[in-house]
């Protein structure tokens, strides 16, 4: 005779302690919407938070600059480094 029993995958568990009733109550309600159970909601988050922590960020300013790619500006921005700061005029 022949099992066919696939190898069992050990899998964690969490307990939360000291959660605040808003938070609980808003997973209840985020689980609704998704059409999940709240355990299976908590799951997802985490999945999707560990996936995100891999992905690479770009720099503050790359975002920007990608942001406003289709504006467009008229001239180049004079580069600022070391230059000290100075408060801005606004009587001109």
């Amino acid at each position: 005779m022949i099992s066919s029993l696939a190898p069992v995958q050990a899998m964690a568990q969490f307990i939360v302690r000291n959660l605040e009733d808003d938070v609980k109550t808003r997973l209840k309600r985020r689980a609704q919407r998704h059409g999940r159970s709240v355990e299976e909601e908590v799951r997802h988050i985490l999945r999707n938070a560990v996936r995100e922590e891999n992905r690479a960020v770009s720099k503050l300013g790359s975002r920007i600059a990608a942001r406003f790619k289709k504006v467009g500006l008229p001239d180049d921005l004079p580069e600022l480094r070391g230059t000290p700061p100075q408060a801005p005029d606004f009587d001109k």
